[in-house]
């Protein structure tokens, strides 16, 4: 039979009155009536009592905790700190503190699953990555051990190609080894008073050749003729304007213009660099950053590149304390936009 809460204090009741009358039959000059008065006030104020204090400060809380437990089963953590605090309840209290303890370990196993799943993901990529330029170089290689070697022009061929795939395998191996060192925080940010307007002049200038190859013109508008003076690493901010820039002429149209705008904003310099191409379509939008994604894997391929640009312009972006972030509308061009610290 269980025991309810109602049923416990009933018998309780019924024990504290009877043992109540039982000591005051003792005493002389009680009479009939005041042992039935005594009786019924002490029945009910012990059952009360007691169903008080086993109903809400016992019953109650242990069903809360069941309910706690089936939160936990399906992992609804909302819960607020303050409301642990404030809790003089000590079944509350400890009600709470379990929940609290059982959902920061289970963030922190799905926290732990989804960096198991992201290493994976990592490592099937990198081998993938990795396994393109090696076959290709592999293969030029024994064709010419196989007797091509004799043959003037195939060999110049064969040996360009092998070396192509081969400087591209040295520029994902330097791309990975320097997002290693940006994530452990490794490289250390040598901040100074870095003109914006020089850097993208010089990336300009780097860029010429492979602009005109695609009939794109280069543009540059700030607030203001002269320096824009932002407080940077130089070396790696080139790297990050050098890789916007050089991704909106590579991704853009032909006959394209790619725009780098300055803007004002206070204490910070707005950075824009703005294409007139497809696009990206807003499903790959929020994935970009990610190593090796591609929002078109085949001609991503076509065109060159690790894959690792842009998750290392978002390392050096963070190191500096800005974000980066994305528009883009397809067929509208694709524009991406970071802040700077100015220094005048």
């Amino acid at each position: 039979m269980s025991l309810s809460p109602r049923l416990i204090a009933l018998l309780l009741a019924c024990l504290i009155s009877a043992l109540t009358l039982a000591f005051l039959t003792f005493v002389e000059g009680v009479t009939s009536t005041m042992l039935f008065v005594v009786g019924i006030s002490s029945f009910i104020i012990s059952f009360f009592l007691v169903f008080y204090a086993i109903e809400l400060l016992v019953f109650r809380e242990v069903n809360k905790m069941y309910k706690t437990i089936h939160k936990l089963k399906i992992r609804d953590f909302n819960i607020s700190r303050k409301s642990i605090i404030k809790n003089t309840n000590p079944f509350k209290k400890l009600n709470d503190e379990i929940f609290v303890y059982v959902a920061r370990k289970q963030k922190e196993i799905d926290e732990l699953k989804r960096l198991e799943l992201f290493r994976r993901e990592f490592l099937a990529d990198v081998s993938h990555e990795l396994k393109t330029p090696i076959f290709a170089a592999q293969g030029f290689i024994h064709t010419l051990i196989d007797g091509a070697v004799d043959d003037e022009k195939v060999r110049d061929k064969f040996l360009a190609k092998a070396a192509r795939s081969l400087d591209g395998l040295d520029a994902l191996v330097k791309d990975l080894v320097a997002l290693s060192q940006l994530e452990t925080g490794e490289v250390r940010m040598n901040f100074e008073r870095v003109d914006l307007t020089h850097i993208t002049q010089d990336i300009f200038e780097q860029l010429e050749k492979f602009a005109h190859a695609k009939q794109t013109s280069l543009q540059l508008k700030s607030f203001h003729a002269g320096p824009v003076w932002v407080k940077a690493d130089a070396q790696r901010i080139t790297q990050v304007m050098t890789n916007l820039i050089e991704n909106a002429v590579k991704y853009g149209n032909e006959n394209g213009r790619v725009q780098v705008n300055f803007e004002d904003d206070k204490k910070s310099i707005l950075v824009s660099i703005r294409d007139d191409g497809p696009g990206i379509p807003p499903e790959h939008l929020s994935r970009i950053f990610e190593r090796f994604y591609r929002v078109e894997k085949s001609r991503s391929k076509d065109r060159g590149g690790t894959g690792l640009g842009l998750a290392i312009v978002k390392h050096i972006l963070n190191a500096h304390k800005a974000k980066i972030s994305v528009m883009s509308k397809v067929d509208r061009g694709t524009t991406f936009r970071f802040k700077l610290e100015r220094m005048d």
